[in-house]
């Protein structure tokens, strides 16, 4: 018996030890942690000047900064999640925002802003630029955009709101935690109260989702919610009032370009007109940028626009840079030049008594694009106040020419002209000038960014003859009637080119491959159907005078469907 005792004893032991073992291994599973998360970690927080940002309910992947005790926005956040109107001119030290009557300016590092003609003054710097990055405060910025933002310490961080609606709600139940994760041994974000209230995110088995009042996201256990409920937000309403203005017409526009190289009058508008039918719009190239400082050459003519009028037609003249030894960032980059061709300009066509401008700025260079979109405001705004129309010609859509920034242009613009030929041109493979579904493509990209009803298609009213002899390709612009003389001297009977929706031809003569995609009637009405089908503005075309008659009548019975 005395053996047996001690074995009893240690079995005994064994057992209790093991069920502590286990009773502990219960307890630490099921017993709530007490690890606090380091939030640094958690808001991503690598520098003291850097502000994490909480969007609606979500964190992004950006931040606010605060210099000086003041919170500012750079200037690809605030592009990215507020609008990218703002435009800066390091040659003037400016800062501008264009709204529909008028450009707000502010000086880079000053206090001050300048509206309607009238002098304002924060507390705060409104912008400036450090380390070549532009900032602007954010309650500078909440002149010109309605959201609401609230920091929230220890650590900073901002939640900030551009969109209101209904959200759900609860309140905290009892005293409890939110955590980094959805488990009772996640790290601690912070404590919640009895009675607090927390926004419900999304509902799981034993967990809820929630936003605390100074914006952790976190979970907190479902037994300690309660009272869900709907609360609508309040919407934020408090930036400058602003109404672009868009001068549409109310019909379809059927405009063509009339190249003059000098002063015409009513007798020679009359004349260039003699064939056309339903055009409603004309579009004489007046005017022509001349050298660095905004002036430019002027064949500008009051009677032409008379004898216009007497027609019913609108005049909206042409301004071009094709002097290609103007350098536009020259003209463009700095705002008081600006100022001077918008204002200058603007005043020439009224007192000619025209109806709009038409603006034809090509190649216009990546590095120019932002001052050249500043531009298209400036003169928009300009314009507008005269009830003139600014109709702005642009490329087919490509990658190369993404920076025209198509959309903002339309914001100031009235139509959008889509240059729909010189899919081939001098230089490149032999081809057709504008293929049908080239050119389809480049209207259904357009709208991507503007509005049909902003859109006009221009139709190339030439063609091109290709010769080709052994590499070496060659080409000449040729007129309708050029075209069809060509196939007729050369006994070329045209055939119907399946992937241009064209009428082909084409000869060999010696060595000497000719080839010629014609722009005819047919194509004309192709076209024409398309931009139809599109639902877009109108037509335009490229050049008065280049076209024979039989075209005209296709286009009246577009104008007229």
């Amino acid at each position: 018996m005395k053996k047996v005792i001690p074995v009893i004893i240690a079995i005994v032991l064994i057992i209790i030890i093991g069920y502590m073992s286990f009773g502990k291994k219960i307890v630490d599973r099921y017993s709530y942690g007490t690890e606090r998360a380091d939030l640094n970690d958690y808001f991503k927080i690598y520098s003291s000047s850097d502000i994490p940002i909480i969007l609606q309910d979500a964190r992004i992947d950006v931040y606010a900064h605060k210099i000086d005790g003041v919170i500012y926005f750079d200037q690809s956040m605030i592009e990215d999640y507020f609008t990218e109107r703002f435009y800066v001119d390091t040659n003037e030290n400016l800062l501008l925002y264009t709204m529909s009557d008028a450009t707000v300016s502010a000086e880079l590092g000053g206090k001050t802003y300048t509206k309607d003609g009238e002098t304002f003054t924060e507390n705060y710097i409104t912008c400036l630029v450090k380390d070549d990055t532009l900032y602007i405060a954010a309650d500078y910025l909440k002149k010109f955009v309605n959201f609401s933002y609230e920091v929230f310490p220890e650590p900073d961080h901002m939640q900030l709101y551009t969109e209101w609606g209904r959200k759900t709600v609860a309140d905290i139940k009892a005293d409890t935690q939110v955590r980094w994760l959805a488990g009772v041994k996640s790290a601690i974000l912070t404590d919640v109260a009895k009675d607090d209230v927390v926004e419900v995110l999304e509902v799981m088995d034993t967990w809820t989702k929630v936003k605390t009042k100074d914006s952790f996201i976190g979970y907190v256990e479902n037994s300690k919610l309660t009272n869900e409920r709907f609360e609508d937000e309040t919407p934020v309403n408090d930036a400058f009032s602003d109404e672009l203005i868009c001068l549409v017409r109310d019909h379809k526009i059927n405009l063509t370009w009339h190249n003059i190289e000098f002063p015409q009058d009513g007798a020679d508008l009359k004349q260039a007109l003699a064939n056309t039918r339903s055009v409603n719009v004309v579009s004489p190239t007046w005017y022509r940028l001349s050298d660095n400082d905004g002036n430019f050459k002027n064949v500008a003519n009051a009677n032409y626009v008379d004898y216009a009028h007497g027609r019913g037609i609108e005049v909206w003249p042409l301004v071009s840079n094709l002097d290609y030894k103007v350098d536009l960032y020259e003209i463009l980059a700095y705002t008081s030049k600006r100022n001077r061709l918008v204002t200058e300009l603007v005043a020439d066509v009224v007192s000619r008594g025209a109806d709009g401008i038409n603006l034809d700025f090509e190649n216009v260079p990546v590095a120019v694009s932002t001052h050249y979109v500043q531009f298209v405001r400036e003169l928009g705004v300009e314009c507008h106040k005269y009830n003139l129309v600014l109709s702005v010609d642009n490329y087919v859509p490509t990658e190369y020419t993404a920076h025209y920034n198509r959309h903002e242009q339309a914001k100031f613009a009235d139509y959008i002209i889509i240059m729909g030929y010189d899919e081939h041109y001098v230089g490149s493979a032999a081809g057709s000038v504008s293929s049908i579904p080239w050119m389809e493509k480049g209207i259904k990209d357009t709208i991507n960014y503007v509005p049909a009803r902003q859109v006009i298609n221009a139709v190339p009213f030439y063609t091109r003859v290709w010769t080709t002899k052994g590499n070496e390709v060659t080409s000449q612009a040729v007129t309708m009637e050029v075209s069809q003389n060509f196939l007729t001297k050369n006994k070329i009977k045209p055939a119907y080119d399946d992937a241009t929706k064209q009428n082909y031809g084409e000869v060999t003569i010696g060595k000497e491959l000719w080839q010629v995609w014609l722009e005819d009637a047919d194509s004309i009405k192709i076209r024409l159907n398309v931009m139809q089908a599109a639902g877009i503005a109108g037509v335009a075309s490229w050049k008065l005078g280049q076209e024979t008659p039989d075209i005209w009548t296709v286009i009246e019975a577009y104008m007229n469907e």
